[in-house]
């Protein structure tokens, strides 16, 4: 019984392993083809930290009862913590840098702060 249940975890640890390389894959591709630093940014942040995340649970589940488990689950979590903030920055760098094309955005909601600080 505990033979098929370890090869069973084994194989669910490989596909979660292998879905989040092509994860990590596509973002790579998207980022190289997309147009602009906004669809780029998307691309940088969810399905890449989608596809790390699977990766981290296939090993997680590979490491099973190891003391290194706790890092990659450290790994994840400051992942999960600082991908949206940083993801915030490019965005408003991004539109502060390319007022030039007005027809980027349907909703202008930073139009009357862009001179003031932020608070």
């Amino acid at each position: 019984m505990t033979v098929w249940l370890d090869t069973g975890l084994r194989w669910v640890s490989y596909v979660l392993i292998v879905l989040g390389a092509v994860f990590a894959l596509t973002a790579a591709i998207a980022i190289v083809r997309f147009p602009d630093t906004l669809t780029r940014m998307h691309a940088a942040t969810k399905p890449q930290v989608v596809g790390l995340v699977l990766i981290l649970i296939g090993a997680t589940i590979q490491l099973r009862g190891h003391g290194n488990v706790w890092m990659l689950l450290l790994v994840g979590l400051f992942t999960l913590l600082t991908a949206p903030a940083i993801a915030h920055l490019i965005g408003r760098t991004a539109y502060r840098e390319q007022r030039h094309d007005d027809g980027l955005l349907l909703i202008n909601e930073l139009g009357d702060d862009e001179d003031q600080p932020d608070e």
